[in-house]
């Protein structure tokens, strides 16, 4: 039995279906959660120390290193069954939505940072509460709608023709469960 197989035997059988027509979404997070771990883990090391004054740069940086990731890994396992555009077009086209994104999520922070100028009257900890609120709250969200509508949009289209349709694996009830019921 496969991993995605054992997954699913999990599910109770009304969200089976659920899952299965949004698993190109599902994906999306799990790669977004990872890259955000990835951005977060980067962010804090440079703005704690090198890059203290300098927070936006620090969150461009963190934004691009996890945007290579994120394009590895949404090209390799979340729209893997899309296609439709030559690898440099598609590349292309994520890197440069992705840069709109990494602007989306940094401009809470900019603004904050630069309009309201809360680094010179704000205690350490609270800078460092404001920084994860508008970086991965608000930005995060903002960017995530932005990127998921442009991906399956520009990037991932669907192929013009016969697309490759998700069937259901046949997945064992669980135990109690009645398998006529659904």
């Amino acid at each position: 039995m496969s991993f995605v197989d054992a997954a699913m035997s999990r599910v109770p059988q009304p969200f089976r279906a659920i899952v299965l027509r949004h698993h190109e979404l599902i994906k999306f997070a799990i790669v977004g959660g990872t890259t955000m771990v990835v951005d977060l883990a980067i962010f804090y090391s440079l703005s704690l120390t090198i890059l203290e004054q300098k927070p936006v740069v620090a969150k461009i940086f963190s934004g691009v290193v996890a945007t290579i990731l994120s394009y590895i890994l949404n090209r390799e396992w979340s729209f893997k069954h899309r296609g439709g555009r030559e690898r440099h077009h598609e590349a292309l086209l994520f890197f440069t939505i992705s840069g709109i994104g990494v602007i989306i999520a940094a401009a809470p922070l900019w603004i904050a940072n630069n309009v309201f100028d809360i680094r010179a009257s704000a205690s350490f900890t609270t800078v460092v509460i404001v920084d994860f609120i508008l970086n991965y709250i608000i930005g995060n969200l903002l960017q995530m709608i932005f990127r998921f509508w442009s991906f399956r949009r520009w990037v991932f289209p669907e192929e013009t023709g016969e697309h490759e349709r998700i069937e259901e694996p046949e997945i064992a009830p669980l135990a109690g469960e009645d398998p006529t019921r659904n």
